[in-house]
């Protein structure tokens, strides 16, 4: 299956919506697509992962190393998953509690502000 990689910027905030399966054929393409956004100076990233329906240890390694990048640079990433199978793998590796998990977009703090 192919992936679909979109991007809407919210003010300061990029989310980065991906759909399909995530493995290392397709695991590059959404590298480059996030060092994109964090090379435009985006400081606020959210890659939502709810419409992903596979994610194997080559797109858990992408995210890891974006999310060291962007923190690097003073910035923030977080996770959007749904789907039991994509959560699964974050849990197995303990990468749930490296990174934060969302469970859509609408849980996000207002961009800038804090969470009430």
């Amino acid at each position: 299956m192919d992936l679909a990689i979109t991007s809407t910027a919210q003010g300061a905030r990029t989310v980065v919506h991906v759909g399909g399966e995530i493995d290392v054929y397709t695991a590059p393409a959404l590298r480059r697509h996030l060092d994109e956004q964090i090379q435009r100076g985006c400081r606020d990233l959210v890659v939502d992962l709810a419409e992903v329906t596979f994610l194997d240890s080559t797109g858990l390694g992408v995210l890891v190393g974006r999310l060291k990048l962007i923190r690097s640079q003073g910035g923030i990433m977080r996770i959007v998953a749904t789907q039991e199978r994509v959560l699964k793998v974050f849990t197995i590796t303990g990468l749930d509690r490296v990174f934060e998990l969302l469970g859509s977009v609408g849980d996000l703090p207002e961009p800038g502000g804090l969470s009430a």
